[in-house]
């Protein structure tokens, strides 16, 4: 059976080729730039193989094996990670807090400088049947939510976590005033906002709206759906990074419709500033498992 979907994945991207070609460019990634945030654990985290590399490296294929990506780095399979992965210093400044807005409480967690003074913003926003405190699991997934709170706190920035109650406009509008909060205590922050699953609704939302748009500085989406309007909505011209982290073995969202989707919008604007990365055999939970926070990060602060 496992021959057999990798059999399938193969003749899968295969069709990258014809997919996304015909307007791309194979070549090396591009010269070195600075970077706003230390390395963390890289060596475990990092990409171990990059099998395609198109767009000058703005859409690349990442191997992705179960063997060694889930049970050689999980002591109990999808449940808890190894120790080595993990560093608990973030929950020193690790707190809860309730925001009264658009007449609704909002319930979010925070750690490193969610309080004030924080030199960049990350958001985490969870998909359908989650909550606040998927995001901030220090074992699951990997121990990649670990990793990006580590990232922040080593980094002199802020991580924080949401509930969110609706995908459509209410919620969108939670997060706005959570952004907006967020910005008067550290004026000087960059903020990111990343999305998992259907949470990914939301941050088209964001990048859709020209008032919510000028209050961030890049979106995470992780097996995230794709959002047509936003070809309708301007938000093209207001070059909001984008990164989307996709599985081939998805199930909810299928990985040849989103490259689709990412080929569009390089046709449409050749220079917007959006990422690709495709995990071979990959399924749903996969880029909230994989996605190098760190690379991703440093490209778009």
């Amino acid at each position: 059976m496992v021959h057999r979907l990798l059999k399938v994945t193969s003749v899968r991207l295969a069709r990258l080729r014809a997919v996304l070609v015909p307007i791309s460019v194979l070549a090396v990634l591009g010269s070195a730039q600075a970077e706003a945030l230390k390395p963390y654990k890289d060596r475990l985290f990092r990409y171990k193989k990059v099998t395609e590399t198109l767009y000058n490296g703005d859409f690349i294929v990442v191997e992705y094996s179960k063997q060694r990506d889930l049970h050689g780095r999980d002591q109990i399979p999808e449940r808890q990670v190894y120790g080595n992965y993990v560093s608990y210093k973030p929950k020193r400044s690790r707190g809860g807090g309730e925001l009264k807005a658009n007449g609704r409480t909002i319930s979010y967690m925070g750690t490193g400088k969610w309080k004030g003074g924080a030199k960049a913003i990350v958001i985490y926003i969870h998909g359908q049947g989650g909550n606040r405190f998927q995001g901030m699991n220090d074992v699951s997934f990997g121990g990649n939510f670990n990793r990006i709170q580590n990232l922040m706190v080593r980094n002199g920035g802020a991580y924080l976590t949401v509930d969110i109650k609706n995908f459509g406009k209410r919620g969108t509008a939670d997060v706005a005033a959570l952004i907006k909060h967020q910005k008067q205590l550290s004026p000087q922050a960059k903020v990111v906002v990343a999305c998992g699953s259907m949470g990914g609704i939301i941050c088209w939302n964001l990048v859709k709206n020209g008032g919510y748009s000028r209050l961030i500085n890049g979106i995470v989406l992780l097996g995230s759906p794709k959002d047509p309007n936003i070809f309708s909505s301007g938000a093209l011209s207001r070059s909001v990074p984008i990164y989307m982290g996709q599985g081939t073995l998805d199930r909810v969202y299928n990985w040849e419709t989103q490259a689709q989707f990412f080929k569009k919008i390089k046709q449409r604007a050749p220079n917007y500033p959006i990422k690709f990365t495709l995990f071979d055999t990959g399924t749903h939970g996969t880029p909230i498992r994989m996605t190098d926070w760190r690379l991703v990060l440093n490209w778009m602060l």
